[in-house]
């Protein structure tokens, strides 16, 4: 049973972790790194449906992220309907296609060229579900005061990469889109002046017959140093 106290006022529990020996600790962080490694981003998306569920325990999973004094500041919006699908689809294909055609600098699109996209979005409506991650840059409170949350962008962020984990960890694939800018995500699902959209997220099984660029990642010596 998990033991509660009082420290200045305010509830706490017991914590108790599973702690393993070496050899056991090595193994497991072996284990995940090369299961992990096997995330990819993905274009092409099966309609295979998902269950309401499955997307439930999800982003429950992204909402157990740790977060700036605990406010959670986040909002999921998970999105199975095809109509609003469908205008999520061509509001995005309109941003992406002024990018892709005077936005972007040669650079940018240079960049881009290996991974083989363009501005057509097709899998917004494809995908089952499309999860909308949105920042919530305050709460509201009484008479038009606004509370103060904090670490907003950090906190999101972290969230994403827990909902990215949790997404690969139940067999589907998904893709960070960030169509720019994403003011229209606010304005089809009706979100508060609060809410400002962080990411668009397709999630779905990859279809039969799914390619990805080959990429390579970093090594170690080149994303980390040790002192």
């Amino acid at each position: 049973m998990t033991e509660e106290k009082i420290i200045n006022g305010f509830p706490f529990v017991s914590y108790w972790k599973e702690c393993f020996e070496q050899e056991e600790m090595l193994s497991r962080s072996a284990g995940f790194l090369q299961w992990m490694d096997t995330r990819r981003s993905v274009r092409d998306f099966s309609d295979k449906p998902v269950a309401k569920e499955v997307i439930e325990h999800i982003l429950l999973t992204a909402s157990t992220a740790p977060s700036g004094a605990h406010k959670q500041p986040w909002t999921f919006c998970a999105v199975s309907d095809p109509a609003i699908k469908k205008q999520i689809r061509e509001a995005a294909e309109a941003e992406e296609y002024e990018s892709y055609n005077s936005r972007m600098p040669p650079e940018w699109l240079a960049d881009l060229l290996p991974l083989q996209t363009d501005w057509h979005k097709d899998f917004l409506e494809i995908a089952p579900w499309l999860i909308i991650i949105f920042k919530r840059i305050y709460e509201p409170g009484g008479n038009g005061r606004k509370l103060n949350n904090y670490y907003v962008q950090e906190s999101t962020g972290i969230a994403t990469g827990f909902l990215l984990s949790a997404i690969h960890n139940a067999g589907l694939a998904a893709l960070t889109h960030t169509p720019s800018p994403m003011n229209f995500l606010a304005k089809i699902l009706n979100r508060p002046d609060n809410e400002k959209p962080f990411l668009l997220v397709p999630v779905g099984y990859p279809a039969q017959e799914c390619w990805v660029p080959k990429l390579q990642r970093k090594t170690l010596d080149e994303i980390a140093r040790f002192y």
